[in-house]
């Protein structure tokens, strides 16, 4: 596979540096340096770049789940910061035609390797963060990660829709239900409100990112209401 330059990245991806060599370096593996007794690599970058990786990740999960304890918010960043999200992301970009690897790396296949290519994800966001600041580089991992961060945080520990349905079925034949009650936003960032029912009754609407997060969130207002399950008879048996 023949590389492609620092340059041409910055292109692909609509960036327009002022130091090109600070993309060079996220895109330098240690291999490469190695072989020509050199110190330029995207180490650093890479420590930076996880740096400015997890504040994002972390502001955005702020913002967006503001009734979310410390603990989940740890565990929904912890998932969308992995290695198969930063792996899923060099993909979509095509990171690994890019890198600078040294010859042995580059023998054994290390354009495909996992590890290397989520530490360029990191290196490329610290190149991203130091030529064209903060707002730059939250705009670039947003563009890529947003929908995996919405997905992981509708993981299993986050599963309210499951914890209520075991609650209901404990109690009646009957289930809850869900609807969309609004739809708001731009196409490329949807709000989405949705009502959690039982017998025709609203119980709780609950907002979120997509369809699946509203109606988890609608479900959770339900669970942590005493007065809703208290009403229904379903108080004794809520989840732990």
């Amino acid at each position: 596979m023949k590389r492609k330059p620092a340059g041409v990245f910055l292109q692909d991806n609509g960036l327009n540096f002022v130091d090109e060599g600070l993309m060079s370096m996220a895109l330098t593996h240690p291999s490469y340096s190695q072989e020509r007794s050199s110190s330029a690599n995207n180490q650093r970058l890479e420590f930076l770049g996880d740096g400015v990786l997890n504040l994002v990740v972390a502001e955005y999960l702020y913002k967006h789940y503001q009734n979310k304890a410390e603990g989940e918010l740890t565990k929904i960043r912890a998932r969308a910061v992995c290695e198969n999200s930063l792996l899923n992301v060099a993909y979509t970009i095509e990171l690994g035609h890019y890198l600078l690897l040294g010859r042995g790396e580059e023998m054994s296949g290390g354009r495909k390797r996992k590890s290397i290519l989520a530490d360029a994800v990191e290196a490329v966001i610290g190149a991203i963060y130091l030529d064209q600041g903060f707002e730059t580089a939250r705009e670039f991992i947003l563009k890529y990660l947003e929908p995996t961060i919405v997905e992981a945080a509708q993981g299993d520990y986050y599963d309210y829709k499951s914890r209520l349905q075991e609650l209901v079925q404990g109690k009646t034949r009957e289930n809850v239900t869900y609807a969309i009650l609004e739809e708001s936003g731009p196409a490329h960032s949807r709000n989405f409100t949705a009502g959690v029912f039982y017998q025709e009754r609203l119980l709780a609407a609950g907002e979120g990112k997509s369809k699946k997060e509203a109606e988890q969130n609608a479900a959770e207002k339900v669970l942590q209401d005493k007065n809703i399950l208290a009403s229904l008879g379903w108080d004794q048996d809520k989840p732990r």
